[in-house]
C-alpha cells in the first residue's frame, strides 16, 4: 500500500506508540488530552504490524513510544519479538524509578533506552514531575549496568535553552552516549503553556556557540529546525528512491509518515488492527496534501 500510493519500498525506523496512558502529564507532551486516552495495541497487533514492517518494508529498527512504553504490560514480549525479527529496538521513557524491574527483564532485548530529560533538575522537574529527575538519572545506570547503551531526548524551550550544554556534561559522567534535542511544537499540552516556546530564534545561534565551545565527548544530535541557519527548502515528503527514514504509528493505528505532523491528526495512511494490512484514507487536510516535511536531524 505504502508503495503503490506514496512510493515508499523501504523504512528504515519504526516509532510504536503502544498506548497513550502514562504517570505523567508533562508541559510539553504532544498527546495533551489523549494521556487519558485507553486505546493502546494489544500484544497480537503490534506483533503483527512489526511482522509486516519487517516482511514488506524490510525495517530495520523499532522505538517503542507511549504515552509512557514501560506502562505496557507485554513491553518485555514485544521487545524479545522484535528482536527474534532481527530489529534493533530502542526505547523511550520518562525512567520512573517504579520501572526498574521493568528495565532489568527488558535488557537482554534492548538495545538502547532513552530518558527524557528537559534540562537540570528544577526546570525538568518543573516540566514532568517533582523528583522525577534523579530518579531518571538512577534509571540510566540501571540500564548501562544491565548492558544497555544508553541516550536522553530533550524538547528546547525557552526555559531550558541555557542548560543543554551543563546536561550533556552531566550526561557524560553517567555513560550516556547521545542527547538527541527536539524542537518545541505547539500541539497538546504545549498549547497550554506557550510560555515555554522559543519566541527568538536567534537564540539558537547562542546554543550552536555553546555547543560548539564545550568539546562534548557525547554525541549531540539536534532537529533543524532548531539550527540557525534559514529554513531549507521543504522536504519533498520524506522519500528518496523509496527509502523512508520514519513512520509513526499511534495507538489507534494511524501511521504519519512525517514527524512534524506527529500529533495534528493528519495522517493519510492507517493499520487496520483487524485486517493487519495498512489502508489509505485521503484527506484534504492529510499530511501529503498540506506538504508537512519531515523533521531533519542534525549533529552538533
Amino acid at each position: 500500500m505504502l508503495s503503490d500510493i506514496a512510493g515508499i519500498t523501504r523504512v528504515r525506523m519504526l516509532y510504536l506508540q503502544l498506548l497513550y496512558r502514562c504517570n505523567f502529564s508533562c508541559k510539553t507532551c504532544f498527546h495533551g488530552q489523549l494521556l487519558k486516552e485507553p486505546t493502546h495495541y494489544t500484544l497480537q497487533e503490534a506483533q503483527s504490524l512489526l511482522e509486516h514492517f519487517r516482511e514488506e518494508y524490510k525495517l530495520d529498527a523499532v522505538t517503542f513510544l507511549g504515552g509512557e512504553p514501560l506502562l505496557y504490560p507485554h513491553i518485555v514480549e514485544i521487545c524479545q519479538h522484535a528482536k527474534s525479527l532481527g530489529l534493533e529496538t530502542d526505547i523511550c521513557t520518562n525512567a520512573h524509578p517504579g520501572f526498574r524491574r521493568t528495565i532489568e527483564e527488558l535488557a537482554p532485548a534492548l538495545d538502547k533506552m532513552r530518558a527524557s530529560l528537559d534540562g537540570l533538575e528544577d526546570t525538568h522537574d518543573h516540566i514532568r514531575q517533582r523528583g522525577s529527575f534523579r530518579g531518571a538519572l538512577q534509571m540510566l545506570t540501571v540500564a548501562r549496568l544491565n548492558g544497555v547503551n544508553t541516550g536522553a531526548t530533550m524538547v528546547v524551550t525557552r526555559r531550558n535553552l541555557h542548560e543543554v550544554v551543563p546536561l550533556a556534561r552531566l550526561l557524560e559522567g553517567y555513560g550516556v552516549g547521545e542527547l538527541k534535542l527536539h524542537c518545541l511544537r505547539l500541539v497538546g499540552n504545549a498549547i497550554d503553556n506557550p510560555d515555554l516556546a522559543v519566541t527568538d530564534t536567534g537564540a539558537y545561534a547562542d546554543l550552536h556557540r555553546e555547543i560548539d565551545d564545550a568539546d562534548l565527548s557525547i554525541q549531540v544530535l539536534y532537529d533543524s529546525d532548531l539550527s540557525p541557519e534559514p529554513p531549507e527548502a521543504s522536504c519533498p515528503n520524506l522519500v528518496s528512491g523509496g527509502w523512508l527514514d520514519r513512520i509513526e504509528s499511534d495507538p489507534s493505528g494511524g501511521l504519519t509518515v512525517s514527524c512534524k505532523a506527529v500529533g495534528r491528526d493528519v495522517h493519510a495512511f492507517r493499520w487496520d488492527k483487524a485486517a493487519s494490512r495498512i489502508v489509505h484514507e485521503p484527506r484534504d487536510t492529510d499530511e501529503f496534501h498540506l506538504r508537512i516535511p519531515d523533521v531533519v536531524y542534525r549533529t552538533a
